[in-house]
């Protein structure tokens, strides 16, 4: 058996400034589905880019990030290529229907409630203990850790609790060894 593509689908750079997801496409045999519209990102534009990634490839793993699970979800709704895709790995979704993302990203809701038709696991950051006070307002794309385990039975991944770790999420770093676990282990199916 062949070794898949890793495809990595970032997330929205107004939601969230984690450089994870660029820093892994880096890696040898991965390979990140670049974006012409970043700031006001259109949902049709984005699954064409998708489909153009997966048809030049036979066999993919995609790691989808916050409005890459979103985008994942939709693409699997309407593609006639989904045989391709071995599993992925669904890092904390973005609420696209919430007031505030819904606002600044029209083009994005509904979001595709279908089960996937490939094997998929959902995980998230960790809730820390030292984040914003509850009546603290939340900022745009703050990641529900419910909302996203419903969305997850919704579309038929597995969710995966987040470990423990010693610093932030969001903070540079390609060294987040609960999501490298996991993608070896799709990998190796």
């Amino acid at each position: 058996m062949s070794v898949p593509l890793v495809l990595i689908l970032p997330a929205w750079p107004d939601s969230v400034p984690d450089p994870w997801p660029r820093e892994w496409a880096s890696m040898h045999g991965r390979r990140s589905v670049d974006q012409h519209e970043w700031r006001r990102p259109l949902r049709g534009d984005w699954l064409i880019r998708l489909e153009e990634a997966v048809l030049d490839a036979t066999q993919v793993v995609v790691v989808a990030h916050n409005l890459g699970c979103i985008l994942l979800a939709a693409w699997a709704a309407h593609s006639r290529l989904t045989d391709r895709v071995r599993a992925a790995l669904l890092v904390a979704p973005l609420d696209v229907e919430a007031p505030a993302v819904r606002e600044r990203l029209p083009s994005w809701s509904p979001i595709e409630r279908q089960r996937l038709p490939f094997k998929s696991w959902m995980t998230g950051p960790e809730i820390q203990s030292d984040k914003a006070e509850p009546s603290d307002p939340k900022p745009v794309g703050t990641f529900d850790p419910v909302w996203a385990q419903a969305l997850a039975e919704t579309c038929g991944a597995q969710w995966i609790t987040p470990q423990a770790r010693p610093k932030h999420f969001a903070e540079p770093s390609s060294d987040w060894p609960q999501g490298q676990a996991l993608l070896h282990e799709l990998l190796k199916d």
